[in-house]
């Protein structure tokens, strides 16, 4: 359609305002073409004829339709054009406080001049890996896009961000262009940094306009010129330096420069920059502002001289380490060479000036460079740089009233970066076309090489202006001449002002810019004094000579303009050196060359990548936050780019739709038939009808191609439609409403009329009666009636008559009385009146007379005034003056002396009034209190005579009261019998409000009860809360743990590799995660640099170059880490102080106990006669064997023979069983008794805390645990080394000591005496009962077999050292001081014990040579024996068959293998174990199960080094399956499911009671006898733990692809979500392609993850917790990318996401885990989709919502409601009123400020006890698993 179609009536279109830039306006009537004027009505009210250009006859631009307005991409919009790229942005800047926008390949980027929480760690990972139209616009998202395509292309990429570079707009302008380029390895890890640098601003350090600021480094300087380092620098306050003070704003608000100053310095130390060349920076900078104080006196006007001992110079001199005399020289002259002599001239004043500042930049320009080389030499890498990524942050178009070469230079570079802009949009416009194979014409752009040629083509201005630099004689003025020779009227670019000979103006591609030629010359010359830099390269400073070694070669313009800006070019890593032949003409390019040369370098750097860019809009000149001054950024929309982008845009097809987009948008404007199985067709078939113009759109391969204003003709169509089928569906159904309105009230009105007619006929029957009944009545009423008013009327006449008759007399009489009044005022008043007319006529007289008298006398007054002016009158009035003046002088000498004599009269009589006044007012004040006494007296008398009149009306009225008392007495009886009986009634409803009252009382109870049930309820579920927040903490502890485990093997790799690859990199982490955690891929070891020193003893000209980054990182890490071991030295040494103390105190403690010794007597009474028996068995043994008279009781076959070998084999055995556990009780004691030594103070406090029997059991499993930490982190150093952040290890020992430390000396604080006796007395009552009881033991001892007596005494000997163990902790509970000697004497005895085991061992051991000795006699007493007997005699004996039963095999549940098998058991068992195997064929838990019986063997057999193994082993090898195959979750749900099995195994059968509950007798029976392994199971919730945490990273990891597009962008309900137009900018479609993932994806991700859970028998209440957290990933996903997306916010989408949210729900109610807290989580998305369906406009609303969206935060809310898209326009955008409503109702809500939820959150897990019902000797081992070597026992 033509574009004259849309202007019809109530379009809406963009004016041209001068004060808004752009107005919005509507039409009033259609458009029709001819017209030479439109009706508008504006935004305010106002009507407008719009008067159209009479020879363009151009209409004014259309505006976008609404639901257009607010787009992520301006490109997206309809119309492209001014008016609607300003409105989007500012639409988007001050609605949506959005600062980001894209145009097309640019992102638009608006100064907000506020902080934003827009750049937090949360914000980065939700960016991260996502594509650049994914998202709302973001500098995040251009960064993750330059890398991509860096990765996808493998190629180049640069940044290019251009802003403006005004500083009074801006607190921190870099005031110089810079190139840096990051660069990456094969592998896309940082490796390095280089940067260039373009034009600095050298001017800015000699001069500052107005409320601007020299560079920041030296008002840190002068901040911190306190500072005992900088005394020496003589520094003071900003405002003492002519070069920091003219600005006159030498302070930043809100900017602490002396903080800066050490951010400053940790930066410099940070790249490098040691200690003492920083204090050489800041020396030469002090230099610097010092020199700028140097001042010049003129000797005439041709030479000047500076103060001798000049005190600014004198300290230059100093600092710089110059001789004060050379310098002063040549300040004030200067050296000229001619072809034969050399002259040295003074200078004047002036020039001595300019020297001086010259001077000061060049020194300034020398330091920049050499700063900038060794940033670059600290960033370099020896690594082969294989690609990079450069950030070009450049100046902008710069206009000022005063333009120089400065702003030529910049606006040069701008030109020559707006056409590198420009090809490469039309390079994107021309690809785009090319490959959806649409036919395309060339586009008609602005190109700018025509300004470029003018500049710097041949006789160009800059080839012109080094040309005049060359001339002796040139200046200013005949450059000018000949540029106006050159180019006026021959380049349409170039033009000459007016009314100025001395400046040209050039036609930029921003805007026309008039330039000053005055400084021109001198600033491309750029002169320097030779004999000052000679002076400067002398210097005994040796940092100061470095700053100028290389300038003779260099040919890089690092010293650039006297006054302006330094170009520079790539400073490289190490300093270039000249080539031998270069010849002198390259020492003296210009600065416009060198800066063309280094600009033609970037445009070559520029080209050879893929550029993309960021155009920032200052969007007002008083950094107001969000202010949008249109005009402002209309003109840096102009300059920059952006509006240049929009007019390509438009000029081919800006708005692209992909069919599958079209079809789902428009389908409303197709009918059925046209609707066919191919959508491409379909579109195509349906354009042609919509759209008759076929120029007007293209069909690509995969997209729609539109002119402007079509897709806005379509939406117009569309909105049409809608509104058609709108206006049909309100007929039909107000058609039906009202229909079904009108029967209704048809059938209400019949049944309301018959009743209305029934009612009405019984009401007139009932009215006849009365009227008949009303006549009777009235008859005799009548009569009545009449009969009285006679009466009362005859009665009346004579009373009205009497009253008639007095008033008629009284009237008379009152009218002779007024008559007689009358008479008499008359006369008073006629006499006033002839007074009052006399006394006018007197004063009228005398006013005349007084007029007269006045004109007489003003008569005589001008005759006397007359008389006055003659000279005649003047004599005679001067006769006698002089006469009169001595008497007068006379009369005042007199009249003095009589003022001194009155004057002392007036003191004297001052005196005596003084003192007359001092009687009088003691007199006065005697009057006063005597008239105050009388006052009262009075007072006093007149109260009495009140009180007595009072008294006598009191008696007077007491005596009326009595009367009126006895009258009321008669009434009160009346009315007491009355109120007894209201009294009986109110009684009665009192009982009634009792009983009311004692039933509100009860409901109340019920109440208060819910109440404090419900206060109850949310205390435990605070406390809850608390200790999940505890959990949660100590969950964290063990996942950074187990990170810093990795880190450390990560870091181990990373060494070994650092012999070959010295620079270890930047590994770009997975898109999921920040990448901010590059920084610790820098962290290394202390560790392993002492574990290879033969690397760092190598040579230093031999070792490999270092990486910087990391020196600088260890090196800082050193220092904290020494800083930290003397902290942690001190607290050491403060630590054994107290326990020093604390044992002095002890030990004069008596620690007497007669009890034990007692025991320890009896016991070894116990051990003697235990001895003797032996001996006296052994003495039998010896007789018997001496007897040779018995010989058949020695016979081999004899019971006799029998016993005794069986004594003998068993006592043999039961010997050597107790040897070892004598060793093994030994080894523990000896270790124990170590373990207490004072020496080291961590071992001996956690030792004494402990009991004996735990330190028999748990110290071995600690330092079994202890060392498997080693195993893991290689040392405890290690760890320490390793945390960077927190150092975890050694706060989490902090934390332990401390809690213990605040423990003992809470519970010191509640001991007392009484405490004490009654623990003394209930110690000896158990000793007491104890002692009965081992009497009883030992007697029961003694009847037990010799061989039985041993280990049943030690038995009891260790049950009860355990159980007084036991007992005493509990005791000592409250008193650990107590605890502990109680320890160190029972360590006593143990010792004492041990030696007396010690002795018995020796017994033993001489018992068992006897035994041996007896058993050879044995032997050959059998042999003898059998040599005698012949064989006959042994055939012809009867031998006694012996019936050999077979016993029926009863296992014990438990697994025996062999010390060597046990690599082999873990290899098999977990190494090789393929999960999927075990769960399908096999039982779940198998391998926890066939440990734990291994283990109970082992605990069996009480070999406590093969369980420490064991598990051990376990423990590592299930974290090197984890880490192999972490990413497995099938692996990962598998090992969480038999650790969790492992352990309630170890908790089942532990023999603790409360494990117990649920056992069978059997597995009672199966429980662990010999160890307490409570410790390693604390070890195996940790290791689960861990595993959980990675589980949850898997599965996070396996759905994070799926979340955003199954639960956001995939259209679940086909139909609701409109789709709205896209932009250049790729953005992911809200209609699921093939590939994509849908809710269906994520449901069967789900139900595989459940599935495979349940199969490896994993806990429900763990399957819970695993789906609550994969619940909370999705909602937090989710609703992160919500509110980053504006695409997204919308009342369709809210319905789509509600409708995914119960689709969850479904699936946790077909699971059964609707109780698992899973839903709770998606509370927050919820609500959020709720907010975007609910109405959003009255108050009730924001209430409404506020009370609704308690789960999202105040930030959550406010974002959603700014992001609200209308995909329609019949949806309305929510009011900025509104949304601030909705703040002032949120205000006082204390809520997080964080935007994003955290995604990375894990809820802290718990383990609950789930005791197994198998039993363990049922369990079968599978021969699929290669466990052939262990058998069931």
């Amino acid at each position: 359609m033509a574009a004259s179609e849309l202007y019809t009536k109530f379009a809406r279109v963009w004016i041209p305002d001068h004060e808004e830039v752009w107005k919005s306006a509507e039409l009033l009537k259609d458009y029709k073409p001819g017209d030479k004027v439109l009706l508008l009505h504006l935004e305010d009210g106002k009507d407008l004829e719009y008067c159209l250009d009479p020879k363009t006859k151009e209409l004014p631009h259309l505006r976008n339709p609404d639901i257009l307005v607010g787009e992520n991409d301006l490109t997206a919009l309809s119309y492209l054009h001014e008016p609607a790229v300003l409105h989007n942005l500012r639409v988007r800047f001050i609605d949506s406080k959005l600062i980001y926008t894209y145009c097309g390949i640019v992102l638009v980027a608006i100064n907000p001049y506020e902080q934003l929480p827009i750049y937090g760690e949360d914000i980065i990972n939700a960016y991260s890996g996502q594509n650049m139209g994914d998202m709302d616009p973001h500098i995040f998202a251009v960064a993750e896009e330059a890398y991509k395509q860096m990765a996808r292309d493998e190629r180049n990429q640069s940044i290019i961000s251009i802003g403006n570079a005004k500083t009074t707009r801006n607190d921190n302008s870099s005031r110089f262009g810079k190139y840096i380029e990051i660069g990456f390895d094969k592998r896309y890890r940082i490796i390095g940094a280089n940067m260039r640098t373009y034009l600095l601003e050298k001017s800015r350090v000699v001069f500052q306009a107005e409320e601007e600021r020299n560079y920041h480094i030296f008002y840190q300087l002068c901040a911190s010129a306190k500072l005992p380092e900088f005394k020496m620098l003589r520094l003071g306050d900003a405002n003492n330096f002519l070069y920091t003070k003219q600005g006159g704003s030498p302070v930043i608000e809100g900017v602490d420069d002396a903080k800066e100053m050490a951010h400053t310095r940790q930066a410099c130390t940070l790249l490098g920059i040691s200690e003492s060349y920083q204090m050489g920076i800041f020396q030469i900078l002090a230099g610097i502002l010092h020199l700028g104080n140097v001042g010049f006196t003129s000797r005439d006007s041709d030479s000047c001289t500076i103060p001798p001992k000049h005190e600014p110079l004198s300290i230059f001199c100093d600092l710089m380490g110059v001789d004060f005399e050379e310098m002063c020289h040549w300040l004030c002259h200067r050296k000229l060479a001619t072809a034969t002599e050399t002259y040295i001239k003074p200078i004047s004043k002036l020039q001595a000036t300019n020297a001086r500042d010259a001077l000061a930049k060049h020194i300034y320009a020398k330091l920049f460079s050499w700063i900038v080389d060794h940033v670059n030499q600290a960033l370099h890498s020896a690594v082969k740089q294989h690609s990079f990524i450069g950030v070009l942050d450049i100046y902008g178009f710069e206009t000022f009233e005063v333009n120089s070469f400065e702003q030529f230079c910049i606006n040069y570079a701008n030109e020559k970066l707006q056409q590198q802009f420009n090809m490469h949009v039309f390079k994107l416009e021309q690809e785009e076309y090319m490959k959806e194979q649409i036919p395309w014409t060339l586009i008609d752009f602005y190109d700018n090489q025509p300004c470029i040629n003018l500049i710097e083509s041949k006789l160009g201005i800059l080839d012109l202006l080094d040309e005049e630099c060359k001339m002796p004689k040139g200046t200013d003025d005949t450059w000018a001449q000949k540029l106006y020779n050159t180019h006026l009227n021959k380049c349409a670019l170039f033009e000459k002002p007016r009314l100025s000979n001395k400046a040209f103006i050039i036609q930029h591609f921003a805007d026309k810019v008039e330039y000053q030629c005055e400084g021109f010359l001198e600033k491309n010359k750029d002169t320097v004094f030779e004999e000052q830099i000679k002076v400067l390269k002398s210097s005994k400073f040796k940092m100061l000579p470095e700053l100028f070694q290389d300038e003779e070669k260099a040919i890089s313009p690092t010293s650039a303009t006297s006054s302006g800006r330094t170009p520079l070019t790539r400073t490289p890593a190490k300093p270039t050196k000249g080539r031998p032949g270069q010849t002198a003409k390259e020492h003296k390019k210009t600065v416009g060359h060198q800066f063309r040369n280094s600009l033609h370098l970037l445009m070559e750097t520029l080209n050879a990548t893929t550029p993309h860019y960021v155009r920032c809009i200052k969007p007002n000149d008083f950094k107001f936050p969000f202010t949008f001054d249109e005009k402002r950024a209309v003109q840096q929309l102009r300059a920059c780019g952006v509006l240049e982008t929009i007019r390509i845009s438009a000029a081919g097809f800006p708005s692209r739709w992909t069919y599958q987009e079209f079809f789902s948008r428009y389908r409303v404007l197709m009918k059925q038939k046209d609707v066919l199985s191919d959508r491409k067709q379909t579109c195509k078939n349906v354009l042609e009808k919509l759209i008759l113009d076929k120029d007007k759109y293209q069909f690509g391969r995969t997209k729609i191609f539109f002119r402007a204003g079509q897709v806005a003709y379509l939406e117009k169509l569309r909105a049409d439609k809608l509104r058609a089928a709108c206006i049909r569906i309100q007929k039909t159904i107000r058609g039906w409403l009202l229909r079904k309105k009108y029967l209704r009230m048809r059938k209400a009105a019949i049944t309301i009329q018959r009743y209305v007619r029934g009612h009405q006929a019984r009401c007139y029957a009932k009215f006849l009666r009365r009227t008949k009944a009303a006549t009777i009545i009235q008859k005799y009423w009548r009569m009545y009636i009449v009969h009285r008013r006679y009466k009362i009327k005859k009665t009346a006449t004579i009373v009205l008559q009497s009253y008639l008759r007095g008033y008629l007399a009284r009237n008379r009489y009152r009218k002779i009385l007024r008559e007689h009044k009358a008479v008499i005022i008359q006369k008073w008043v006629r006499g006033w009146l002839a007074r009052t007319y006399y006394k006018r006529s007197v004063h009228a007289v005398i006013y005349l007379q007084c007029c007269f008298r006045r004109m007489m006398a003003k008569r005589e007054l001008k005759k006397l005034k007359i008389e006055a002016r003659s000279v005649e009158r003047y004599k005679k009035l001067h006769i006698g003056m002089e006469n009169k003046i001595m008497q007068l002088q006379r009369k005042v000498d007199e009249q003095n002396k009589d003022y001194k004599c009155l004057m002392e009269k007036l003191t004297n009589l001052e005196g005596i009034y003084n003192s007359e006044t001092e009687k009088l007012r003691s007199d006065l004040e005697r009057l006063h209190l005597s008239e105050e006494e009388a006052k009262i007296a009075t007072g006093r008398v007149l109260s009495l005579q009140e009180e007595i009149a009072k008294l006598r009306k009191d008696l007077e009225q007491t005596q009326s009261e009595k009367k009126s008392i006895e009258e009321r007495a008669d009434r009160y009886k009346q009315e007491t019998e009355q109120l007894v009986s209201n009294l009986k009634e109110e009684n009665t409803l009192l009982k009634q409000e009792k009983e009311a009252l004692n039933h509100l009382i009860v409901e109340q109870a019920k109440e208060m009860t819910e109440t404090m049930e419900k206060k109850l309820v949310e205390e435990t579920k605070q406390l809850e809360l608390d200790l999940n927040d505890e959990r949660l903490r100590y969950q964290n502890l063990l996942n950074e743990f187990s990170r810093l485990e990795e880190r450390y093997d990560d870091l181990k790799e990373e060494m070994t590799l650092m012999v070959n690859a010295p620079k270890p990199g930047h590994k770009r982490t997975d898109s999921t995660h920040s990448s901010n955690e590059s920084e610790y891929t820098f962290s290394s070891e202390i560790a392993e640099t002492e574990d290879i020193p033969s690397r760092t003893e190598e040579p230093s000209e031999k070792k490999v170059p270092l990486d910087m980054s990391l020196f600088l990182k260890l090196q800082k890490r050193v220092t904290e880490l020494e800083q930290e071991k003397q902290v942690m030295q001190d607290e050491l040494d403060r630590k054994e102080e107290q326990v020093l103390r604390s044992k002095a105190k002890e030990e004069e403690r008596p620690q007497i106990r007669g009890a034990e010794l007692e025991y320890e007597s009896l016991k070894r009474q116990e051990l003697e006669s235990e001895n003797k028996k032996l001996k006296n068995e052994l003495n039998e043994l010896r007789k018997a064997l001496s007897e040779k008279s018995a010989p058949e009781v020695t016979a081999p076959g004899a019971p006799a023979y029998r016993v005794l070998m069986e004594q003998l084999t068993s006592v043999s055995e039961e010997l050597d069983v107790r040897k070892e556990e004598v060793l093994i009780l030994r080894s523990q004691l000896v270790s124990q008794k170590e373990a207490i030594q004072p020496k080291n103070t961590m071992t001996d406090s956690t030792i004494l805390l402990e009991d004996v029997q735990k330190m028999k059991d748990k110290g071995e499993i600690a330092q079994a645990y202890i060392g498997l930490k080693e195993t893991n982190r290689s040392s405890a150093m290690d760890c320490h080394d390793l945390n960077e952040d927190g150092e975890l290890l050694l706060v989490y020992e902090g934390l332990k000591q401390a809690n213990r430390l605040l423990e003992s000396q809470l519970q010191s604080q509640k001991r007392s005496h009484e405490s004490e006796a009654e623990a003394l007395r209930g110690e000896i009552q158990s000793l007491k009962e104890e002692n009965n009881r081992q009497q009883q033991l030992l007697a029961q001892n003694l009847q037990l077999p010799p061989e039985a007596r041993i280990e049943a005494s030690l038995q009891h000997e260790i049950t009860r050292l355990t159980n007084e163990n036991l007992y005493f902790e509990e005791l000592y509970a409250d008193d650990p001081k107590k605890y502990q000697s109680y320890r160190i004497s029972l360590y006593k005895r143990i010792i004492d014990l041990m030696e007396q085991l010690e002795k018995q061992d020796k017994t033993v051991r001489k018992l068992k040579k006897q035994l041996k000795v007896f058993a050879k006699k044995i032997g050959e007493l059998e042999v003898g024996q059998m040599e005698n007997i012949s064989p006959g005699q042994i055939i012809d004996e009867p031998i006694r068959p012996v019936n050999i039963p077979r016993k029926e095999k009863d296992f014990q549940g438990m697994l025996e293998y062999k010390k060597e098998d046990e690599q082999k058991l873990v290899k098999n068992l977990i190494l090789e174990l393929k999960p999927r195997g075990v769960a399908v064929n096999l039982i779940p838990g198998l391998p926890a199960y066939i440990l734990f019986m291994c283990v109970r063997h082992a605990d069996y057999l009480n070999d406590d080094q093969k369980v420490r193994s064991l598990l051990t082993s376990t423990i590592n090898s299930i974290k090197k399956v984890l880490k192999k195959r972490g990413d497995d979750f099938e692996t990962v749900s598998f090992w969480l499911s038999n650790t969790c099995r492992f352990l309630h195994c170890l908790k089942q059968y532990s023999g603790e009671e409360g494990f117990m509950k649920h056992n069978t007798s059997r597995q009672n029976e199966h429980c662990l006898t010999n160890f307490d392994l409570a410790e390693y199971r604390q070890v195996l919730s940790d290791l689960a733990i861990q595993i959980y945490q990675q589980l949850v990273r898997v599965l996070e990891n396996i759905l994070q692809p799926m979340i955003v597009s199954g639960m956001l962008e995939h259209e679940t309900i086909q139909g609701v979500s409109g789709v709205k137009p896209t932009g250049l900018r790729k953005r992911t479609s809200s209609i699921a392609d093939e590939g994509t993932y849908t809710l269906d994806s994520i449901l069967r991700q789900l139900n595989s993850f459940h599935s495979v859970m349940c199969q490896h028998g994993m806990d429900p209440e763990l399957i819970k917790q695993v789906v609550k957290q994969m619940f909370y990933i999705v909602g937090a996903v989710t609703l992160n990318n919500l509110l980053l997306r504006k695409d997204m916010c919308s009342w369709s989408k809210g319905m789509q996401i509600r409708y995914n949210v119960s689709q969850l729900e479904e699936w946790l109610r077909d699971k059964n885990l609707m109780n698992s807290g899973a839903k709770e989580t998606l509370e927050p998305l919820i609500q959020a989709a709720q907010l975007l369906q609910v109405k959003k406009k009255t108050d009730d609303d924001a209430e409404a919502i506020c009370s609704m969206c308690n789960a999202l935060t105040t930030a959550q809310i406010v974002k959603v409601l700014n992001l609200y898209t209308p995909v329609n326009e019949f949806e309305e955008r929510v009011s900025v009123s509104f949304i601030r409503t909705i703040q002032m109702r949120l205000r006082d809500r204390k809520d997080s400020p964080q935007l994003l939820m955290d995604a990375k959150h894990i809820f802290p897990v718990t383990f609950p006890f789930n005791p197994s019902s198998l039993a363990l000797e049922t369990i079968q081992i599978p021969a699929s698993l290669g466990l052939g070597f262990i058998s069931r026992v």
